[in-house]
C-alpha cells in the first residue's frame, strides 16, 4: 500500500517517523515522507532514499499580531498545496507524527477522506494532535499518561519509534561491565545544542565532589558552544572526562552509562528505557505545555528516574545528590533493573502494525 508520514520539525518527530518509514518500507509499503525543508530534516536523511515532499509551513500563530497572520496564512497555503499534491498520489493511510508539520497534511487527508494515524511521543499532547484526534482513523501514544490528557477512544499505547542506529548498534555491544568495583560513569547531556545551564552545574559538582575524592568518571556531551570551556575545567581539575561537543553514535554511551543527567524530550526517555540507563530529569523549562515536565514525572513514577527543576539545580544541590547516589549504588541498579521493565518501550513495529491496520481498502 501507499504510505504518507508526516513527520516534518525537529528531530523529536523527524526521527521516530524516519524509523517507522523504514519498517513499513521493510514490509514491502511504499512510503513517501512529508516534511517542510528545514535543515535540520535534511541532516537525519542521509540515509533514506526514497521519496520525500517538501511543503514548507510554519508553527502555530500565537495571539493576534501582524506576525500570527503571516503564519495563519502560511498554514493555509501549506493546507491547499498539501491537498493538491494528494490528490496527485493518493495515500492509502497518512501517519503524522505530530508539530505544525503536520497541519497541512493532515488537513489536506480529512479532506480527501484518507485515513490519519497520529503519533503522539509526549505525555501531553501537542496542539496539531489535539486538532486532528476526534477525526483520526487512530491515535497511538508513547506513554500510558496521555490518556489522562487525551480523551478519545481510539487511542492505544504503541511506545516512542526508536531510530535504527540505535537498536542495530546495541545488539553488537559487548556485556557491561557489572562488577562492583567498577566505577560509577555518567553521562550528561542537554540535547544537540547543548544546554548551557546543565553544563555549568554539572562541571561545578563535579569539581566539588572530586576534592572530597568521590568524582565519578563522566562523558559529557556540551554542545559546541561549550565543549572548551566544560574540557578546561575537568583538566584542571583533574576529573576523569570524555568531552564531546555533539554525536550521533550513542549507543555505546548509552551502554556504559550508570546514570544520565539530561533533559526529558521524549526521545531521549524512550532512547534510556531502551538501554535500561537511570536518569536525573532536568525538564527544559520552556517546552510547550510545560512537557518534558510530565514525561520526566512519568518515568520518575515508574522509580527508574529522579527529576529536580532547572530553577532548583546547583552545583551544591547535584555534589548532594550525586554523593547520597553514589554511597548507594544498589538504587541505581534498582533503576536500571525498572528502566529496562517499566520504561518507554520501543514503538517501531507496533506504529507500523497500527498503520498498516488503518489503511484504507485497495
Amino acid at each position: 500500500m501507499k504510505v504518507a508520514v508526516a513527520c516534518g520539525g525537529t528531530g523529536g518527530h523527524v526521527f521516530p517517523g524516519l524509523a517507522t518509514a523504514h519498517a513499513l518500507l521493510g514490509r514491502g509499503h511504499e512510503v513517501t515522507l512529508w516534511l517542510t525543508g528545514r535543515d535540520t530534516e535534511r541532516a537525519a536523511l542521509k540515509d533514506w532514499d526514497g521519496p520525500v515532499v517538501e511543503i514548507p509551513a510554519r508553527g502555530f500563530p500565537s495571539g493576534i499580531s501582524w506576525r500570527s497572520l503571516q503564519t495563519t496564512w502560511a498554514l493555509l497555503r501549506a493546507v491547499g498545496r498539501c491537498r493538491a499534491q494528494m490528490r496527485r498520489d493518493r495515500p492509502d493511510v497518512l501517519l503524522a507524527m505530530g508539530s505544525y508539520a503536520s497541519v497541512g497534511p493532515c488537513s489536506a487527508a480529512r479532506l480527501l477522506g484518507v485515513p490519519m494515524v497520529l503519533h503522539e511521543a509526549n505525555v501531553i499532547p501537542g496542539r496539531a494532535v489535539r486538532l486532528f484526534s476526534r477525526s483520526a482513523a487512530a491515535v497511538a501514544a508513547g506513554f500510558e499518561e496521555t490518556r489522562y490528557h487525551l480523551h478519545v477512544p481510539n487511542l492505544s499505547v504503541v511506545g516512542i519509534p526508536l531510530r535504527e542506529e540505535l537498536t542495530v548498534a546495541a545488539r553488537g555491544l559487548p556485556p557491561r561491565d557489572a562488577s562492583p568495583s567498577a566505577p560509577v560513569r555518567l553521562l550528561a547531556m542537554g540535547g544537540s545544542m547543548g544546554a548551557h545551564r546543565l553544563n555549568e552545574v554539572v562541571v561545578g559538582a563535579l569539581v566539588r565532589l572530586k576534592k572530597k575524592n568521590l568524582a565519578p568518571t563522566i562523558c559529557h556531551l556540551t554542545g559546541r558552544a561549550d565543549e572548551a570551556m566544560v574540557r578546561a575545567a575537568y583538566q584542571a581539575a583533574g576529573i576523569d572526562a570524555e568531552v564531546i561537543a555533539f554525536t550521533k553514535y550513542m549507543a555505546p554511551l548509552y551502554h556504559g552509562a550508570d546514570l544520565a543527567i539530561c533533559r526529558a524530550g521524549a526521545s531521549t526517555c524512550a532512547e534510556l528505557s531502551f538501554f535500561g540507563v537511570p536518569a536525573l530529569f532536568v525538564p527544559y523549562p520552556h517546552a510547550a505545555g510545560d512537557h518534558q515536565t510530565a514525561n520526566a514525572q512519568a518515568l520518575a513514577k515508574r522509580g527508574t528516574a529522579d527529576v529536580v527543576a532547572e530553577p532548583d539545580l546547583s552545583p551544591e544541590w547535584l555534589e548532594a545528590y550525586l554523593a547520597q547516589t553514589l554511597r548507594k549504588p544498589e538504587r541505581l541498579d534498582r533503576m536500571r533493573e525498572l528502566a529496562g521493565k517499566e520504561g518507554v518501550p520501543d514503538g517501531t513495529q507496533a506504529l507500523a502494525s497500527r498503520v498498516e491496520a488503518c489503511a484504507r481498502p485497495a
